[in-house]
């Protein structure tokens, strides 16, 4: 395979602190790339367009990752569209601008698997997008998303700007949020387990029904993948310029749950809070056009959670340490 970057070039992960990001810069690491640049937020905050511009300019990046994103569980949507809304399209819009007018060759742009219409067909094919109407609760994130796909699209048409786009599907694994609030579903699981054998709680309370299926990819995975098609997809121009990544596999949130309480050591009963909304009933990606490009996940859901719940429990312990 031809290699589309080099190991000479400046790679800028933007969002290097964040789960996603901070794993792309492992694998990128691993993978012998070395002149890796990254700026936290007190050094750069991407929602400023002109600091960004500057920053771009001066350090003139050959590659660029865009990992950096307002990110949260329905709670967090739901409670602050606004600000989903603005900061993701403000890191968005001057990032991927601003790699584009300082030279850089290539662009990856990490979206979301909720950029798909809620009642999609299972599995979810890329050519899905935009055929049908966002699950509410998470809408103003699924909207940033796609408009940064469709100005990567834009530029690739108008300029010839090479940006590339992938769509992951839920991701867990080191560095994850676990705000008791703002949390996604499987980080959210962990720390409620986790807490209730801790304070020798018997009966733990789960959001919904517990029906609702999902697909959950480890980031190591996710990075891999990232690394796998900035070195290797160039897609054709009538072609879409992103693609799904995902295990091909799904699973019932209830089943999830025991699974999560089973990693913890949770003996107790399991109870669910219909009240609490489900979010979409299904999402399954349909991974069959990067499977085709050669790139599979590798990292099972058992072995991954069981990885997570002790990158969990350390964390916990370092925490109560620092605390003392």
């Amino acid at each position: 395979m031809i290699n589309l970057i080099d190991h000479a070039d400046r790679i800028f992960v933007a969002g290097h602190r964040g789960m996603a990001g901070s794993a792309i810069v492992r694998r990128l690491s691993q993978a012998g790339y070395v002149h890796l640049l990254t700026a936290n937020h007190d050094e750069l905050d991407l929602r400023d367009a002109g600091a960004t511009a500057t920053w771009m300019e001066r350090q003139r990046p050959d590659v660029v990752v865009l990992a950096a994103a307002k990110v949260g569980g329905i709670q967090a949507n739901s409670t602050y569209p606004a600000d989903f809304l603005l900061d993701n399209l403000k890191i968005q819009n001057n990032v991927i601008e601003s790699a584009w007018r300082f030279g850089a060759k290539r662009l990856l742009f990490l979206g979301s698997s909720c950029i798909y219409p809620k009642f999609a067909p299972q599995p979810i094919q890329e050519e899905s997008l935009l055929t049908g109407s966002l699950e509410p609760t998470n809408e103003w994130y699924a909207i940033a998303k796609i408009t940064g796909i469709q100005l990567c699209r834009a530029l690739r048409q108008q300029h010839g700007f090479d940006a590339i786009s992938l769509m992951p599907t839920n991701l867990y694994g080191p560095g994850d949020n676990y705000h008791p609030t703002n949390s996604h579903v499987l980080p959210a699981l962990i720390r409620r387990f986790h807490e209730a054998v801790r304070d020798g709680v018997s009966t733990v309370t789960c959001w919904g029904s517990g029906s609702p299926r999902r697909e959950f990819l480890h980031v190591d995975d996710l990075a891999d993948a990232a690394v796998f098609c900035l070195e290797h997809w160039q897609p054709a121009a009538d072609e879409l310029q992103f693609l799904n990544v995902g295990t091909g596999t799904d699973l019932p949130i209830r089943d999830l749950a025991g699974l999560v309480s089973d990693a913890v050591g949770f003996r107790g009963t399991l109870n669910w809070d219909a009240s609490k909304p489900d979010g979409t009933p299904r999402k399954l990606l349909d991974v069959s056009r990067l499977k085709n490009l050669g790139w599979s996940a590798t990292i099972s859901l058992e072995e991954g959670l069981r990885a997570t719940v002790n990158d969990y429990v350390q964390r916990q312990s370092n925490s109560q340490e620092v605390r003392l």
